[in-house]
């Protein structure tokens, strides 16, 4: 049992110990370096991809609305 209170305060000392801090802005820097930045071509390929699928997904959507819509008129 002595030996468990040893362990847990050699990691709590461990703990204590910590690397120097750089400078957030030297750390954001460094994070922004390892970003691949897409080129033009990918842009826009992915752009038009998402304007497409808004407007089909829109389509039908109210499609569906007109259908439930004319059906609940339809029973009334």
């Amino acid at each position: 049992m002595g030996d468990a209170a040893v362990n847990t305060t050699e990691k709590s000392n461990k703990s204590k110990e910590k690397a120097p801090k750089k400078s957030w802005f030297k750390g954001l820097k460094s994070e922004f370096s390892k970003i691949i930045w897409p080129d033009k071509e990918t842009i826009v390929k992915e752009s038009a991809t998402v304007v497409v699928v808004s407007v089909v997904l829109g389509l039908l959507i109210a499609l569906v609305d007109f259908i439930i819509r004319a059906g609940i008129n339809v029973i009334i």
